[in-house]
């Protein structure tokens, strides 16, 4: 594990594993470093890999009052102190924080965004839904917030919430429960300002479930029309983790994304559209 300080002095734990160009992993809400346990492995043979804890879980610090901002700045710090040409991949909420790092930082190379947590219309949670979630961790039930969280926010199908709950990183799921309140809060304040991202012109790939809800369909195309150097590559039968229920089909296009855009072509890539 390594620490890197962000501009605003809070702590962000990393750790680096594998070989060759860096590619930085941004986990999603209630998630840690150990989101991405499934594809790891395989991403190592190709890519000099670094993941985090996002602020406020895990080995990562946090500060008194929380801001969308902050956190944006935690990924263009930590890029730039990975140096160089640096790939981001970013999921959800890690997404949308990857977007904004990129305006940030002149230091990211190519970027890749699943299903970035941005709302064209509204997070989607009520009043109502918020409260109970509040009141739930007010109670220390955090266990029981995060599953509201999978349930009622994020529409998880049963069966994976089930996966992860038998999963090994459940407990620091459980422990970072208090931020998904925050970052959901931030979700809805976000206005999506298609004009400030008009001349980021990195190759950007934007990955979408086939089966998730048409809300993130219109996100990703949205993105898809105000970025320059993006294209969409449709990840079937997948929802919104396609990292841990396909991670097969979610390395080989990361892989093939990657190496596209730095000169080597991917021996055997095939469409998964």
């Amino acid at each position: 594990m390594e620490i890197i300080s962000s501009r605003n002095g809070v702590s962000i734990a990393c750790w680096r594993s594998g070989a060759g160009e860096p590619l930085l992993l941004v986990h999603g809400a209630s998630g840690d470093h150990f989101a991405w346990s499934s594809s790891l492995a395989a991403l190592e043979r190709h890519f000099s890999v670094w993941t985090i804890d996002r602020r406020g879980r895990g080995d990562s610090g946090d500060a008194d009052v929380y801001a969308l901002e902050r956190e944006c700045e935690d990924i263009a710090a930590v890029t730039d102190a990975i140096g160089g040409a640096v790939n981001v991949l970013g999921h959800s909420f890690g997404g949308l924080c990857a977007l904004e790092a990129a305006l940030l930082t002149p230091n990211i190379h190519r970027l890749i965004l699943y299903e970035p947590s941005i709302s064209l219309t509204g997070s989607g949670w009520s009043v109502e839904l918020g409260a109970r979630l509040q009141a739930l961790l007010e109670a220390g039930n955090r266990e029981e917030a995060l599953l509201l969280f999978f349930r009622d926010v994020v529409k998880t199908p049963p069966h994976e919430i089930a996966a992860m709950q038998a999963g090994s990183n459940w407990p620091g799921r459980i422990a970072a429960a208090h931020t998904i309140l925050r970052e959901l809060q931030s979700i809805d304040r976000y206005v999506f300002q298609p004009a400030r991202f008009s001349s980021l012109r990195i190759p950007t790939l934007l990955l979408l479930g086939s089966e998730s809800p048409s809300r993130r369909h219109h996100i990703a195309e949205a993105l898809h029309q105000v970025l320059p150097g993006s294209e969409a590559k449709m990840l079937q039968g997948q929802q919104h983790s396609a990292m841990r229920t396909a991670p097969e089909l979610f390395v080989h296009e990361v892989v093939a994304f990657l190496n596209i855009h730095s000169g080597r072509a991917l021996e055997g890539t095939s469409s998964h559209r």
